[in-house]
């Protein structure tokens, strides 16, 4: 296949890109520029999309042996990543920009640009597998459960899926890819994985959506309305957070209280006890599958709700008006805003972006 190698300048996509070489494929590598003004220097695991992390991937290229190039995708990904993560904050909710960026960027303006070009594939360096079954390709976790990174694969669908190269997935470790890269002569071998969001590289999110937002006032207020305390921005607030709370009556119990819900309308945040974060039941009206679609009506999964979240095994039900799941045990502190994603055993489903939660415990219990 002619594969379009998209990389990052770390060690997971320079090794996957020497792997689709070592294969047989003509390849070709790709750094995205996804800032304007991107920083000289990454700072440890902080950042990524730097000066250093094209030239880390040029030498990579160079190493291997491909041609490569730069191209700069910053509009775009303002746009779809940027600008939605700041909207979502704005409306109460909170979103995954990996999600978007995979979503929009990688697999979506990425792919389309590579398919123009003639290319068959996109190759990463995602810890994910692609199994070739009797009812058609379907993604499914990696090898080594943790660096698996289904979960933000998940919003791929089918055709996606077919123009997908993901040669690290039967990989058992991280170890052995940094060892392999090392044996390569890849300078990357060790470099340190990034982490937090890729463009909020000081990982000051609070202090960055101040800045985008802005700060105003407002009241935070017990489960049954009652004022308890005040805020200086409901932004900087998200379901299942403690620390950062201004609270000036304390709690009935006198144990600590967590966001339960951040209303941006009233710009309100509202607080309660720990037991209060156990989720009952979500539901949303956004979602895609990953390959076949299931039936309309109720299907046994397993829901996960962030990228290191353990699976809780559920009951799913598709209808007209969108998803809804109900998990055996409560999930923990879920936030509208949030992605999950459905599996059957290893396979990914789909996936649904959560518009409403149920607390597991009423008001006043």
């Amino acid at each position: 296949m002619r594969i379009l190698a998209a990389m990052s300048g770390g060690v997971d996509s320079a090794v996957a890109a020497a792997r689709a070489v070592e294969a047989g494929h003509d390849v070709v590598g790709v750094h995205l520029a996804l800032s304007r003004a991107g920083g000289t220097l990454r700072t440890g695991s902080r950042g990524c999309c730097t000066i250093e992390d094209a030239m880390d991937a040029r030498r990579a290229a160079d190493m291997i042996g491909i041609p490569f190039y730069v191209w700069d995708f910053s509009a775009r990904f303002r746009d779809d990543v940027i600008d939605d993560f700041i909207a979502e904050y704005r409306a109460g909710r909170t979103p995954n920009p990996c999600m978007r960026c995979n979503e929009k960027i990688k697999f979506a303006a990425l792919l389309e640009r590579a398919l123009e070009l003639g290319f068959d594939a996109v190759c990463t360096g995602h810890y994910a597998s692609l199994v070739d079954s009797p009812e058609g390709l379907e993604l499914h976790r990696a090898s080594d459960a943790a660096k698996d990174q289904s979960y933000v694969l998940g919003v791929l669908n089918a055709e996606q899926l077919a123009h997908t190269y993901f040669p690290l997935g039967a990989t058992p470790s991280k170890a052995l890819v940094r060892a392999e890269a090392e044996e390569r002569g890849l300078t990357v071998a060790h470099k340190p994985d990034s982490h937090d969001i890729c463009f909020i590289p000081d990982g000051d999110t609070r202090g960055w959506l101040a800045e985008k937002v802005g700060a105003t006032t407002g009241a935070i207020v017990d489960r049954t309305g009652a004022v308890v305390g005040s805020h200086e921005g409901a932004h900087a607030f998200t379901v299942g957070q403690r620390r950062g709370l201004q609270l000036g009556v304390p709690a009935p119990d006198g144990k600590p209280r967590f966001v339960l819900e951040v209303r941006p309308v009233s710009n309100t945040v509202v607080v309660g006890p720990r037991e209060a974060l156990a989720t009952a039941e979500i539901a949303g009206e956004r979602y895609s599958w990953a390959g076949r679609a299931p039936q309309p009506g109720s299907f046994a999964c397993h829901v996960q709700i962030r990228a290191h979240a353990d699976p809780v095994p559920a009951t799913a039900t598709l209808a007209e008006g969108g998803i809804t799941v109900v998990p055996e045990t409560p999930f923990d502190g879920v936030a509208p805003g949030q992605t999950a994603v459905l599996y059957d055993g290893t396979r990914v489903i789909g996936q649904f972006t959560v518009d409403r939660t149920v607390s597991a415990v009423p008001v006043g219990a």
